[in-house]
């Protein structure tokens, strides 16, 4: 104010109600290394949070800026630090879709929220959700998830929530991993609940399991996918067309396998992880 407005210090000391002899300590005062250590790290966070759309909190943002940089940050900083900035992740919204039928087979709830794995392709979450584009069109996503190191397995996009979307996902999972036997939860959407579904699991050697009755939670890490997704990417942005929504979230599930760094997982990508398993395993 001082410098643009030609005030009196002095006027200027009397309003703020310090002294004169104060102002001119604090001025000539030599910087402290954690102030020039937060000098340096605010352009960082913000050259993130550009790249990123907005979407880093301050933990993905205290991973991503430690990984990158070879820094060894604490988030409290960082979360300090944003709030200067006046940066903040965008908030989630939650909207569960169902398709009420009468089920041919159910399976008890043998995972039972035990979401702890140690080896890929033990055990395994689906679900489907629906995105909208263009006016009022709705596209459908199912995917499957690991629960060892949280990698999205195979997943498909399609004009409809049915049973050819539900078996390509499954289909292209068992293809790749051929051997891999994992415990198969889902909750009791219609196509998993079909006896061919089950057939299809009783030939790739897979025991199946199912959430309760309205037990969203049940199926909580596969819920919570969904979540991230959508709060990072789909509801910041709109998509006139199904080939502009299918390309993002092809985009984003690539960035979230492989670019992705999550605290759970030793602040390491899913597929990252993935390797520090198999290796920790040989």
């Amino acid at each position: 104010m001082h410098d643009m407005n030609s005030y009196p210090i002095s006027g200027l000391c009397d309003l703020a109600g310090i002294q004169r002899s104060s102002y001119y300590k604090w001025l000539n005062r030599k910087e402290s290394d954690n102030e020039t250590f937060n000098k340096e790290l605010l352009p960082l966070i913000k050259d993130a949070y550009e790249e990123k759309n907005g979407i880093l909190g301050y933990r993905q943002m205290t991973i991503k800026l430690n990984r990158e940089n070879h820094l060894n940050v604490n988030s409290k900083r960082i979360y300090r630090l944003m709030g200067i900035l006046r940066l903040k992740s965008v908030c989630r919204r939650k909207k569960k879709n169902y398709v009420h039928s009468t089920p041919e087979i159910t399976a008890e709830n043998v995972l039972n929220r035990d979401f702890n794995s140690n080896a890929f392709g033990t055990k395994w979450l689906t679900d489907v959700t629906e995105m909208k584009y263009g006016i009022q069109s709705k596209a459908y996503l199912s995917a499957i998830l690991d629960l060892a190191d949280k990698s999205i397995v195979s997943f498909v996009v399609g004009h409809s929530n049915n049973n050819e979307l539900v078996f390509k996902t499954f289909d292209i999972a068992h293809q790749t991993y051929p051997d891999a036997k994992p415990l198969f939860h889902s909750d009791r959407g219609f196509q998993y609940t079909s006896k061919k579904f089950r057939n299809k699991l009783d030939d790739a050697g897979m025991m199946q399991s199912m959430s309760r009755v309205s037990r969203c939670i049940d199926n909580g890490p596969m819920e919570s996918f969904w979540g991230m997704m959508k709060s990072e990417m789909y509801y910041l942005n709109k998509f006139n067309t199904y080939e502009d929504l299918e390309a993002a979230i092809r985009e984003y599930i690539d960035y979230y396998n492989n670019r992705r760094y999550q605290k759970r997982l030793e602040c390491m990508t899913p597929l990252e992880y993935r390797q520090y398993l198999l290796s920790s395993a040989a």
